[in-house]
């Protein structure tokens, strides 16, 4: 399946907005495959308190619909509800074969200015669905 990279790049960053749990979960289960995983470069203080007990690398990832909602439902809850941030695309989006990558920004709801953003690895399925999601925030 072709999928125009910019129009999933928007998908992707619209279902970390969306208020309603059941619209969210059928996003993910729309973009995601059922056994997909979506992986997050941690933040540095992760890194240095898992460096700190002797973990030479520290991996966060949420695996299938079940964990991937919780995590993108965490996030909501986090930057959306409590600090006001909405997330958006950058129009950037590329793809070779079957990965895409875009770059998102964290954007302030009241003010419209731009809070942080990332970048994102997206590896598809043959369907077109996110077999694995790498998230690089602070890039």
């Amino acid at each position: 399946m072709k999928t125009d990279p910019q129009y999933l790049a928007d998908r992707y960053a619209a279902t970390w907005t969306l208020s309603d749990a059941a619209e969210r979960r059928a996003s993910i289960e729309d973009l995601w495959a059922r056994d997909g995983i979506h992986v997050l470069h941690p933040p540095e203080e992760i890194r240095e308190a898992a460096a700190a007990l002797g973990f030479a690398h520290t991996i966060l990832e949420a695996r299938g619909y079940d964990a991937i909602e919780a995590r993108v439902t965490r996030s909501h809850e986090d930057f959306v509800e409590k600090r006001g941030i909405t997330f958006r695309a950058r129009t950037d989006a590329v793809r070779l074969k079957r990965v895409v990558k875009f770059g998102w920004e964290a954007v302030s709801i009241e003010s419209g200015d731009v809070q942080g953003g990332g970048v994102e690895v997206l590896l598809l399925d043959e369907d077109g669905r996110i077999a694995a999601d790498y998230m690089y925030p602070g890039t």
